[in-house]
């Protein structure tokens, strides 16, 4: 055989190697594997983890199957697998679980004020600016004027972490650290990397916890004044784990592995999935249970799934969930009719037409028939339903709310009119004039719209309004039930989550559609991520006064002391808004707090039916779940009281908890127990006398009796004449919601 035809003959059979090859990692889909805490005789390494996938999938495969280790502050690693190698992989020593690498979504110049934290509130300077937090979003923007770093020393001498720097991204004495993560290493077209932020929302979720005074901060021109965060001297560290198609679950506890050994002192999380899963089965709960173990609070969103029961998605005991809701301050987009009359809808709109009024058409009247669309189908404006020369020019009225997103699919048109039952509660910039009202004044819209010979419409720039009663829980907001522990109330409370002002990237459109050119520096959005950075920056408030406090004594200061909301304006009561509204100044000084500490965690685990082995493998420490060394759900030393029973059920339920004095050094608290006819509620003892800070005593809540609807609300007050330490307490039953 001639040196030629060997050559060929030799490249034929390493093409085929390498079609084989390829077409075994076609087969494999990423898998996360957690194996909990670091053995202790050894840290882990790629190698090690390299050597376990050898095992499973063999030697040549390992190296390129292997994505990330996880080896800082949790012991871990993502790999693509087939569906046989994740049995495998699961089955082997130290593996706790192996899950899809699936991608969580992501989930201001009044909310302060609003909450009484004002400019002139008491501060520590010199320990606020020590504190470091993290935010784990779409990145940051690093030249907003939110994050000046006129005034700052360098680092604390705590920080490990880094800066990725590169020509359009340095760090300052402010942003102290920033990473990106992507472990794919698949980008998609438009995502810019690194840790820069192009799309805005981790620049406005950063700059409501920390941000700088920025004064004369709006929107163009709307929700003029004073832009800053809660702890406004606080450093920030930027991890970015977000980008256009979604944050991947192996990129956020990469940021949680990062964050942890880094050096922050508080994780605020605007991120979460779908579907609920268990504890050890999901990212975002693994990551805070290791920020926990290392003494850092976890903030997180509760999700925007709406008002439906079960659809809290962030949930876990160790961390703190946040419900979002209105400050007194909401934005009207009026719209004014060719014959005089006006209409006061809901949108983010910060175009003027000056009054013009332009040619009004009803989408059903002008479906895309070319596409195959009718008008029962158009008068709802969804995707290329509607025939885009005719709507050039005109001002479109709409029988549902479009998403702004989904208004390209309106080009040509002035502006856009929607009208349906949908809430009101909720603001969204739009890329052209709009405004969003409901059914009632749509009627009279579209009566005018089809009765008349010529009519015309214009919508006006946006101004301030007030909500007559506030706050309420937005719509949006997703509920408790806790779908994976109901005796566990959640949320935990609310904060301010509705049209917030806060800093934004000029790469990132501030309605999130493509064709909006804007370029600003402050956008006013909404959700549970807005509501989320304001409970972080008030838990680093109060941590600024209670450095060594626990991740759990701040998540109690915070719950004990939150406004009380009413269940008139959220039928949904504790499930909607948990302990109540977020209090800044009244946390600082709790009285009393309800703590605990990761052998709590882990006694509760056992309680839950996790195993001795797993507990061990996800403490690090020789935990153990034998008989009596475990609590029940009931036992956990949580600040709220929670209890799912079938309606009329006698019941008969005791609660064990543990308070420590933070007031005064000598003091006696008082129960008060309020709550509905059919539940007798008893505390024991009923008085706790205190003779020094520090001192921690126990007692006991009896619920008795039965009720007779699906929610029943009830508190606990410990009550010292100076400090009023409340507990809500939920009696439900499941299987009416």
């Amino acid at each position: 055989m001639s040196s030629l035809s060997s050559l060929l003959f030799l490249a034929f059979c390493l093409s085929l190697l390498f079609l084989g090859s390829n077409s075994k990692d076609d087969d494999r889909t990423t898998y996360i594997v957690y194996m909990g805490s670091h053995p202790k005789d050894r840290g882990s390494t790629r190698a090690h983890h390299e050597r376990m996938l050898g095992e499973a999938i063999g030697s040549s495969f390992a190296p390129r199957s292997l994505l990330h280790s996880y080896k800082r502050s949790f012991n871990g690693f993502v790999a693509k697998l087939t569906e046989e190698e994740v049995q495998k992989v699961s089955e082997m020593k130290g593996v706790i679980s192996v899950f899809p690498n699936g991608k969580k979504q992501l989930h201001t110049t009044r909310s302060w004020d609003f909450m009484g934290l004002s400019q002139q509130v008491s501060r520590v300077p010199s320990v606020e600016s020590d504190i470091i937090v993290g935010v784990l979003d779409t990145g940051i923007w690093p030249d907003s004027p939110s994050f000046l770093d006129e005034g700052y020393g360098p680092p604390p001498p705590k920080w490990k972490g880094s800066c990725e720097a590169s020509l359009n991204f340095s760090c300052n004495n402010k942003i102290i650290g920033a990473r990106s993560y992507r472990t794919s290493g698949n980008y998609a077209i438009g995502d810019i990397q690194g840790p820069i932020d192009s799309n805005g929302h981790g620049t406005h979720t950063a700059s409501t916890v920390a941000g700088g005074l920025v004064r004369q901060a709006s929107m163009l021109g709307l929700g003029t004044g004073t832009a800053r965060g809660g702890v406004p001297s606080a450093r920030i560290a930027s991890y970015k784990i977000c980008w256009s198609d979604g944050c991947p679950e192996a990129d956020i506890l990469a940021a949680f592995d990062d964050a942890i050994a880094d050096g922050v002192d508080i994780i605020s999380l605007s991120v979460g999935g779908h579907t609920p899963n268990n504890y050890f089965n999901d990212s975002i709960a693994i990551g805070a249970f290791h920020a926990m173990k290392n003494g850092i609070l976890t903030s997180m969103s509760a999700g925007n799934d709406g008002w439906k029961p079960f659809t809290i998605r962030n949930f876990s005991p160790w961390s703190l969930s946040v419900a979002a809701s209105t400050t007194d301050r909401r934005f009207l987009s009026k719209v004014q009719l060719g014959d005089g009359r006006s209409f006061n809808g809901v949108t983010i709109n910060t175009f003027d037409l000056n009054g013009t009024q332009y040619p009004l058409v009803y989408a059903g009247n002008i479906p895309n028939v070319t596409a195959g669309f009718n008008g029962s189908v158009s008068r709802f404006c969804t995707r290329n339903s509607v025939d885009r020369d005719l709507v050039k020019g005109k001002i479109v009225l709409c029988d549902h709310f479009v998403s702004p997103k989904k208004t390209i699919f309106l080009e040509g048109a002035i502006g856009i009119i929607m009208q349906d039952n949908n809430p009101k509660d909720l603001s969204s910039p739009f890329p052209l004039p709009a405004s969003h009202l409901g059914t009632q004044e749509g009627a009279l819209i579209f009566s005018y719209a089809n009765l008349t010979s010529l009519p015309t419409a214009t919508i006006l720039k946006s101004t301030e309004g007030k909500y007559k009663a506030t706050p309420f829980v937005a719509s949006f907001s997703s509920r408790g039930p806790n779908p994976i522990t109901p005796d566990i109330l959640k949320p935990d409370l609310s904060g301010p989550g509705v049209e917030i002002l806060a800093a934004w990237t000029p790469l990132g459109p501030p309605s999130g559609a493509k064709e909006d050119t804007r370029q600003l520096l402050f956008n006013i959005i909404s959700g549970t991520s807005m509501a989320c950075p304001h409970a972080t920056a008030v838990a680093a408030y109060v941590k600024s006064f209670h450095p060594s406090w626990s991740p759990a004594a701040l998540k109690s200061a915070l719950m004990t002391t939150a406004f009380p909301m009413r269940a008139e304006l959220n039928p949904e009561a504790e499930f909607a808004y948990g302990s109540g509204h977020i209090n800044p100044l009244s946390a600082v000084n709790p009285g009393l707090i309800y703590n605990a500490t990761e052998i709590d965690y882990v006694r509760f685990l056992c309680g839950q039916g996790y195993s001795t082995k797993l507990v061990q493998q996800v403490s690090g420490d020789n935990s153990s779940c034998s008989r009596g060394n475990f609590d029940l759900v009931f036992d956990l030393n949580y600040p709220s009281f929670a209890l799912s029973t079938p309606i009329s059920t006698s019941i008969s339920q005791v609660y064990r908890r543990r308070v420590t004095n933070v007031g005064s050094a000598n003091s006696t608290y008082n129960a008060i127990v309020s709550g509905p006819s059919g539940l007798k509620i008893t505390v024991n003892p009923s008085v706790l006398w205190f003779k020094a800070l520090g001192e921690e005593l126990s007692f006991e809540v009896t619920i008795e009796g039965s009720i007779s609807s699906s929610i029943a609300s009830a508190s606990l007050v410990w009550d010292d004449g100076h400090h009023k330490v409340k507990s809500p307490i939920v009696v439900f039953d499941p299987n009416t919601f």
